[in-house]
C-alpha cells in the first residue's frame, strides 16, 4: 500500500529528482519545475483522477509527472518517451524516490522507450508535460490527439498564447474531448542550451483538464 503524499512532501521530492544532463534541443526536453509537477497531481489527485488509477506520461522525460503519480496512489504508472538516454534517468530517479520515502514503487511503474504515436492501451489519465513547438511547430498535436484517444481525463500542459488556447480546444473538440477548465502557471526555465542569453526565463503556461466523450 502506497502512503499518499501531501502536496508540499511531493514538491520536495520532485524537486530533488535527477534532471536531464545532455537535453536534447530537437526534443524539446525542458524539465517540468518540481513545484509546478507537484501542482498539477495534486489538482488531479483531488479531482479522483490518480488514486487506484491507470496513468500515463506521453514524453515522460526524467519521470516526475510518472513517479509523482504513484506517489499519490496510482495503481500503475506508465512512462514513455523516445529517448533511450533520459529513461536511464527514469530508472535511477525511481530508486532515489524509493529511497526518499520509504515506499516500494518500482512494481507499479512501467517505463516504455517508443514513439508517442505507437502507443495503443486504454488508461484511466493522462497527465504530460508535451513540447511546446517551440522548435518544431505543432508538436503538441500529437500529444493531444493520442491522450484523446487512450485516456479518460487529461491533463496536459502548453505554452500560453490566447491563439494557441482557441486552437487547442478546437482541436480537442474535433477530437471527441470537452475542455473541462484551464489553469494558467508559471514555468520557469533554466540555462539549458547555448543559444539562451539569460540564466532563466519564465513563461506563462496552461494546464488543459480534459475530458473525453462517449
Amino acid at each position: 500500500m502506497i502512503q499518499t503524499l501531501t502536496k508540499k512532501k511531493l514538491e520536495i521530492i520532485l524537486s530533488r529528482l535527477k534532471g536531464i544532463p545532455n537535453p536534447k534541443v530537437e526534443l524539446e526536453q525542458y524539465e517540468i519545475p518540481g513545484e509546478l509537477a507537484a501542482q498539477i497531481l495534486n489538482i488531479a489527485y483531488l479531482s479522483g483522477d490518480l488514486k487506484n488509477k491507470i496513468v500515463v506520461d506521453f514524453g515522460c522525460g526524467s519521470g516526475k509527472l510518472t513517479i509523482g503519480s504513484v506517489l499519490m496512489g496510482a495503481k500503475k504508472a506508465i512512462g514513455i518517451d523516445k529517448d533511450e538516454d533520459v529513461l536511464k534517468i527514469v530508472e535511477d530517479n525511481i530508486n532515489f524516490a524509493e529511497d526518499l520515502t520509504k515506499q516500494k514503487i518500482h512494481d507499479r511503474i512501467k517505463i516504455i522507450c517508443e514513439d508517442v504515436s505507437i502507443f495503443e492501451k486504454e488508461v484511466d489519465t493522462v497527465i504530460q508535460n508535451p513540447p511546446f513547438g517551440i522548435q518544431s511547430l505543432h508538436a503538441d498535436r500529437l500529444f493531444i490527439k493520442k491522450a484523446l484517444k487512450c485516456g479518460k481525463r487529461i491533463y496536459s500542459l502548453h505554452r500560453h498564447y490566447e491563439k494557441s488556447r482557441e486552437f487547442l480546444s478546437r482541436l480537442i473538440e474535433q477530437n471527441n474531448g470537452k475542455v473541462e477548465k484551464i489553469i494558467k502557471f508559471k514555468y520557469r526555465i533554466p540555462y539549458m542550451f547555448k543559444f539562451h542569453k539569460k540564466p532563466y526565463v519564465i513563461y506563462d503556461v496552461d494546464l488543459f483538464i480534459i475530458s473525453r466523450l462517449r
